[in-house]
């Protein structure tokens, strides 16, 4: 595993940058660029069960390890959904998702920290700025 870090600055609080990365209607629309029809199912309290979905019947289960408002947001993936099933036969190792959100002067500096392999690098490093490109966009509006 490798730890790879995204930072965006967004000229809003972290009240709403948190609204616009956790909400029903905003987390489809940021998460697109990782896959069209991207969808979670979570109550996102921590020691929750989530699924990642990306439309078309795979994605990621995983567990929502911290969950500190406006603040903090740890997921540790732990396997794959494949057509609607759950797979956790592969040990995913510390695939830790960390999102830490710091707020000053109505600004918010959203920081994302990822631990994967290397086999994802290059397809993070180019989607993730997409991503915080739009998360920005909405929580500006």
């Amino acid at each position: 595993m490798e730890k790879i870090e995204f930072k965006k600055e967004v000229k809003a609080s972290a009240e709403k940058v948190w609204d616009i990365l956790l909400g029903t209607d905003t987390y489809p629309k940021w998460t697109s660029v990782f896959a069209e029809g991207s969808s979670v199912e979570t109550d996102w309290e921590k020691g929750s069960k989530a699924i990642f979905g990306d439309g078309t019947g795979n994605g990621m289960v995983s567990r929502i390890e911290e969950n500190i408002p406006f603040k903090f947001l740890s997921i540790k993936h732990l396997g794959e959904v494949k057509d609607g099933k759950e797979d956790l036969d592969k040990n995913w190792g510390d695939a830790y998702e960390n999102y830490t959100l710091t707020e000053k002067d109505g600004h918010t500096i959203l920081d994302i920290e990822l631990n994967i392999s290397n086999d994802w690098k290059d397809y993070m490093n180019d989607t993730w700025p997409k991503a915080l490109a739009l998360v920005k966009e909405l929580a500006e509006k």
